[in-house]
């Protein structure tokens, strides 16, 4: 049989297993989600949001418990574990509050006696997870999907078992009715037969460009809604007239997070020629102030990368970048001895054909282009595949429209780190997806609108 491994990317000493569902266990577990939904669809927003009320209380009553699981699963420091469990029940307490408020009936003026706008659930939602916000990604789609009154199979991320396990107790505790969250310890393999199955009626999808290709393939082969989350490459883009201290504050941060490995982590630094000297010995200077180490201390700024295969991805696309000119400023190497530890780079001279250049880095190193003007700033950040955040630094806040306007992702923030917020909705454009997460979009991706028109 099948096993999921729990493995903790600092030591690489495996912390659990887990059996894979067998085809009769999936099944019965996509029967009862529809069995719950028949049921759940008809709760009333009063009752669900005592639910969910719960679940915030468990959230924060063992927010120290989730978090070192987290961080023994994936690798991120205890402190950033601990803000990603905080934030779900930030999440959960937001939507408990305005759903029903935001899915209320529309009425819209016609010609007929009355017409309307309702708000359905539309049925089983299966959910594809990463690793990288165990708890925070699930929780982005789980609560909405649930509040809505849908039901959801999750298939997490295959080196975070013991996460996901963690999150169905957690709405288990909370009362929810059986059936209404599983998760589904699953082989990749078997996504594609969740997806056709009759009772599943859309996918949300967080993850790689390469699975969203697969993932929306196979929804669309079989008529269902389908909300892809992908890569990015996101421009951190500083001004002339930027405070450059500041920027480079914010740089290490927007970069360093979670070991880099976040899909709006700003990865390719554009700045104006005027100050880009300034800029890197500022951030040259942070990252140098950056402890790498046991996730599990206090002190540890920066964990190891969640596995083999990423540190191995991120150690290649610098090195051969190299080989093409590319120029460290400091770091470009893996730490030597246990566990998945890559030195935090900065790296120059980088160039169209570089790995670096072209390909999503999922990991601590920063890339710099020296640019002459905005013009140029704006070309080279539109220059990738992806689209999903931007940020630009600049003291001038007219100057920063041409920005708003120009660049092409799905949000842009200015003096700003990108970052994700329960009140404005998530996504991006080009490769980095499509859909929308969080605020009232994301709330409505779910469901049937029901136009309703009435005549004597």
């Amino acid at each position: 049989m099948k096993k999921l491994f729990s493995i903790n990317p600092a030591t690489e000493e495996i912390l659990a297993e887990f059996s894979i569902l067998t085809n009769d266990q999936l099944e019965k577990k996509i029967g009862l989600s529809n069995d719950a939904f028949k049921k759940w669809r008809k709760v009333s927003f009063a009752e669900k949001k005592v639910l969910m009320k719960r679940v915030v209380k468990i959230l924060l009553r063992d927010k120290e418990k989730f978090a070192r699981i987290i961080t023994l699963e994936m690798g991120k420091t205890t402190r950033e574990s601990l803000a990603e469990v905080e934030k779900c029940a930030t999440l959960c307490e937001f939507l408990a509050g305005v759903t029903e408020e935001l899915l209320k009936e529309e009425l819209i003026k016609t010609e007929a006696k009355k017409s309307y706008i309702r708000f359905e659930p539309l049925g089983p939602i299966f959910a594809i997870m990463p690793w990288n916000y165990p708890f925070w990604q699930v929780f982005r789609a789980a609560v909405p999907t649930l509040m809505v009154g849908n039901t959801m199979l999750l298939k997490h991320a295959s080196n975070v078992p013991q996460t996901s396990q963690l999150i169905e107790k957690i709405f288990s505790e909370a009362d929810f009715p059986k059936g209404v969250f599983q998760n589904l310890l699953i082989d990749t393999s078997m996504s594609e037969k969740v997806i056709k199955h009759r009772f599943i009626r859309g996918v949300t999808l967080t993850g790689s460009e390469k699975a969203g290709s697969t993932i929306a393939s196979i929804a669309g082969s079989a008529i269902k809604k389908s909300i892809l989350e992908l890569g990015g490459s996101d421009p951190f883009i500083v001004l002339d007239d930027a405070d450059v201290k500041k920027a480079t504050l914010i740089a290490t941060s927007a970069r360093l997070s979670v070991t880099g490995q976040v899909c709006i982590a700003a990865k390719r630094f554009i700045v104006n020629k005027k100050i880009a000297t300034q800029f890197i010995q500022e951030l040259t200077k942070h990252f140098l102030s950056k402890k790498t180490g046991n996730p599990l201390l206090k002190d540890t700024d920066v964990g190891p990368l969640s596995g083999k295969k990423i540190l191995e991805t991120i150690e290649n696309q610098v090195n051969i970048s190299v080989k093409m000119g590319a120029k460290i400023i400091i770091g470009g190497k893996r730490i030597l001895g246990k566990g998945y530890f890559y030195s935090p780079t900065i790296i120059t001279n980088v160039t169209k054909k570089m790995p670096l250049y072209f390909e999503e880095t999922f990991g601590p190193v920063a890339t710099i282009f020296i640019v002459n003007n905005d013009i140029e700033a704006i070309k080279i950040a539109n220059d990738t595949k992806y689209g999903l955040g931007a940020s630009v630094w600049t003291k001038n806040l007219e100057r920063a429209k041409l920005f708003i306007e120009e660049l092409e992702s799905g949000s842009v923030f200015v003096n700003a780190k990108v970052t994700s917020n329960i009140r404005l909705p998530f996504g991006g454009v080009k490769m980095s997806g499509y859909g929308r997460e969080l605020s009232c979009y994301g709330l409505k991706e779910f469901v049937n609108i029901k136009t309703v028109v009435l005549e004597d």
